[in-house]
């Protein structure tokens, strides 16, 4: 019978001495606040280290690439305390729009009560999460960083809220209850598949689902089109350089794509809007459910060829 390894806690500041000088810029570098973002499910772009917004200071200003607003980190390598506690209600206070993360080698239970409070009064502007951070090994394995959620948004009442604010009576409209659906069922079927090399947001009750490729500006869309029946990929580049982003990359990489992605890739220039966009579509009425699973292998594969192909470039780009 083979041997099985036990896992073993280790101390934090025996890895990161000061959570200034060690950890914070442990925790800004690409593959970790990547492991962050897969934790919390937001993609998350480092803008700076120990930043100052306004009269405030964040140990790691981020954006959410989907929303492109704030996020702020606020680190701590030993127990909760109220100080912390009062500089994250100050930034929520500050701040119009903002995500503030704490994280903690472990949560106090009043100051886990103070997020949970913090997430029930306030509206879909503001999310508040609470995350321990530990280190573990086996044997004489190298140490693993783990996050572990103990405060979050109620995502499902906030999702509802929002979601109904343009819907009949306060009720999400049969198309709406579908799409919803729909997203659902994709990544329930994504993430048992293991099929697909992206991240998976939570599906929203819109004909649209944003894939991350991991800087400001860009995403990879996944839609669904329910009047002229058919779904689709593309990437969609946004922003006051949309234009020049967007000429940039055809002229670097439009015959190329049609090779590596698709040889049916359109490529638009919107003039008349702050947003250019490059696509890929297939005919498919996404309410049919007899081809839900074709449907969804087609999405994962396409969207895996947008990623491989785009993020790279996109996250190279030196025209801003």
């Amino acid at each position: 019978m083979a041997q099985l390894g036990r896992i073993q806690k280790v101390e934090l500041r025996d890895y990161w001495k000061k959570e200034d000088k060690d950890f914070t810029p442990w925790l800004a570098k690409e593959e970790n606040i990547q492991l962050l973002s897969e934790t919390i499910g937001i993609d998350l772009e480092v803008i700076a280290q120990e930043q100052n917004v306004g009269p405030f200071r964040a140990d790691i200003l981020c954006k959410d690439v989907a929303t492109d607003q704030y996020v702020l980190i606020e680190n701590q390598l030993e127990m909760t305390d109220h100080t912390h506690l009062g500089q994250i209600m100050t930034y929520a206070a500050g701040l119009n729009a903002v995500t503030i993360i704490w994280i903690a080698r472990k949560f106090d239970d009043e100051h886990r009560a103070a997020l949970d409070w913090l997430n029930r009064i306030t509206d879909t502007t503001f999310n508040f999460f609470g995350i321990e951070v530990g280190l573990v090994k086996i044997g004489d394995s190298l140490a693993a960083p783990i996050f572990d959620i103990v405060a979050q948004p109620n995502d499902w009442s906030k999702t509802v809220k929002e979601s109904t604010k343009n819907s009949v009576n306060g009720e999400l409209t049969d198309i709406k209850k579908a799409q919803l659906n729909y997203w659902n069922e994709f990544t329930d079927y994504a993430r048992q598949t293991g099929k697909a090399n992206f991240s998976l947001q939570k599906g929203l009750p819109q004909h649209w689902f944003n894939v991350s490729v991991g800087k400001s500006y860009f995403n990879i869309s996944l839609a669904v089109n329910s009047q002229k029946n058919f779904i689709r990929v593309g990437l969609d580049v946004l922003g006051e350089r949309a234009k020049d982003n967007f000429r940039f990359l055809k002229e670097q990489y439009e015959e190329e794509s049609r090779k590596e992605i698709s040889e049916k890739i359109e490529w638009y220039i919107l003039e008349d809007k702050k947003q250019s966009y490059i696509g890929v579509q297939t005919p498919y009425d996404f309410l049919d459910a007899s081809t839900r699973k074709q449907q969804f292998e087609w999405l994962i594969d396409t969207t895996n060829r947008f990623v491989a192909f785009f993020k790279p470039k996109v996250r190279n780009l030196q025209v801003q």
